[in-house]
């Protein structure tokens, strides 16, 4: 996949960003932890689909998102439970619930699977986002590469957070030991270590569009950014806002 020109972006992009999204490009095409390549990939396909989906559009106004009929916007890559769990995360998340993740389960997706899902999706909306707020086209997505799956799950699991399993903040043991320093862990950094190297996809795309986990003790002004720390968070606190997230 060649790497994508920021010559018409409207203000200079640093380096470290494209960088790490071809990275990322190229992490997505290989098989993951649960899904195959090809299956990846079609992951990010339905993230893009969503947001031209009427169906979703109708579900969003409706009172419950539980019992509303009809057929999604799909390119049919992928089960009907993966494409409904795609297009809800991207269009309705705020009103998933732990019921609807477990009935995934009986549908045949497991939560190993879910995590990955939630990981491809949420780091795909997030490169594509920054696209879109510099006026540029989104990337092509990457050609998928043949292999098979690792079907890794961490030996430390906790079901103490959320709606799924997540390696507990202590548990950064063994070939977990990367995932964070010290005994100490976010519960928002914790959400997809069920699935670390989705856990670890996610993080690096974090990394340059806010700040290392490391740089996040500094709250004045990292040298590597253009706006200070209070700008930051007043960004990402009004962001949050308006996408009605509440964590």
């Amino acid at each position: 996949m060649s790497a994508f020109s920021y010559s018409e972006a409207p203000w200079p992009v640093r380096e470290d960003i494209p960088q790490a999204y071809q990275a990322y490009w190229q992490k997505l095409a290989r098989p993951g932890s649960w899904w195959t390549g090809t299956e990846r990939v079609a992951i990010a396909a339905e993230s893009r689909n969503a947001l031209e989906c009427e169906f979703c559009r109708a579900r969003k106004q409706a009172l419950s998102p539980y019992n509303f009929e009809g057929a999604h916007r799909s390119d049919g890559d992928l089960p009907a439970v993966a494409v409904d769990a795609v297009h809800r995360i991207i269009t309705d998340q705020g009103r998933i619930t732990q019921a609807w993740v477990n009935n995934n389960v009986d549908e045949g997706m497991t939560k190993e699977a879910y995590v990955e899902l939630v990981g491809v999706v949420v780091t795909v909306f997030s490169i594509d986002e920054f696209h879109h707020a510099l006026g540029l086209p989104v990337e092509k997505l990457p050609t998928p590469e043949a292999g098979e799956i690792s079907s890794y799950r961490p030996a430390v699991v906790s079901e103490d957070i959320g709606f799924v399993p997540t390696v507990p903040a202590d548990g950064n043991v063994g070939n977990e030991a990367d995932l964070w320093d010290g005994l100490r862990a976010a519960n928002v950094f914790r959400a997809l270590t069920l699935v670390p190297q989705t856990f670890k996809d996610w993080r690096a795309i974090a990394n340059v569009q806010y700040l290392t986990f490391e740089g996040m003790g500094n709250l004045v002004k990292d040298a590597t950014r253009a706006i200070n720390r209070m700008q930051m968070e007043l960004v990402a606190g009004r962001v949050s806002s308006i996408n009605e997230c509440f964590y």
